[in-house]
């Protein structure tokens, strides 16, 4: 299932410098509403620095990021998860110390509509929202299929379960664009089935997907385009069968392994 031709995220000659480096240089690409598309490329080649500046993470040196019409240039990464551009990290990034259920409910508490003054006066609004959270939390957690580990510290979690963690707090703040940042790196091949088909079950509802990935075998299998960078210029673009056989990705990323293996 590709997405319905509208363009959700348009990123138009992006660039971004630290110092005298370029990380990327002119970038512009689209991602259309409801469609799956991946980033991929060698080790430094621009993904990650994209993803910053796309959720306000870093600066942009010049070009125009614009979700949905709102230019998202100089705004914070609060304000623009506020507009549902929610992102994952490289590295999870949980509270360790706070049982699956906890933190969900942290990232659902950003959401709450009572007042510090009800809260300190313990008003029975507080304990209806309360139970409101709660069962929204449980919900995400069963969605992303970890919510018989609910009462579990974060930090006892197998590294699959941790990854969809994250994902589930991620998926709390009701994210219309979900940014995935190397999402299945260390997982066994059993893990990374599992996490695929919570993709598919994610943009069933609806909901966009960016992805960085380095596994190829995924992001074959369930992107709808993928973007190939290196050197932090765009050198490809197209459908995964079209990137696969690209002789400028070949020589840059994919390697003649990889082509052989295809044809």
């Amino acid at each position: 299932m590709s997405g319905d031709g509208k363009t959700a995220l348009s990123v138009d000659r992006l660039s971004i410098r630290f110092g005298g480096l370029t990380a990327v240089e002119s970038m512009t690409f689209d991602v259309r509403e409801g469609e799956v598309l991946s980033l991929i490329g060698p080790n430094g080649a621009g993904k990650t620095s994209a993803f910053n500046a796309i959720t306000g993470y870093l600066p942009a040196a010049s070009g125009e990021i614009v979700y949905r019409g709102v230019r998202l240039n100089g705004l914070k990464p609060s304000r623009i998860a506020v507009l549902g551009v929610v992102r994952t990290f490289q590295k999870t990034s949980v509270f360790a110390g706070r049982t699956v259920l906890d933190n969900i409910l942290i990232g659902l508490h950003l959401q709450s509509r009572q007042s510090v003054l009800a809260i300190i006066l313990g008003l029975p609004s507080v304990a209806r929202e309360e139970r409101r959270l709660v069962e929204q939390a449980r919900e995400v957690l069963n969605f992303v299929g970890i919510e018989s580990h609910k009462d579990k510290l974060a930090s006892s979690l197998a590294y699959g379960e941790l990854r969809m963690l994250e994902v589930a707090v991620a998926l709390a703040a009701r994210p219309t664009l979900l940014l995935l940042d190397e999402p299945v790196a260390g997982m066994n091949s059993t893990e990374t089935m599992n996490f695929m088909a919570m993709l598919g079950r994610i943009r069933a509802r609806g909901v966009t997907i960016l992805l960085v990935e380095h596994d190829m075998k995924m992001v074959m299998r369930i992107s709808d385009r993928v973007v190939c960078l290196n050197q932090g210029h765009i050198i490809a673009d197209g459908p995964p069968a079209d990137i696969q056989r690209h002789p400028d990705v070949i020589r840059a990323y994919l390697g003649e392994r990889h082509a052989r293996a295809q044809g």
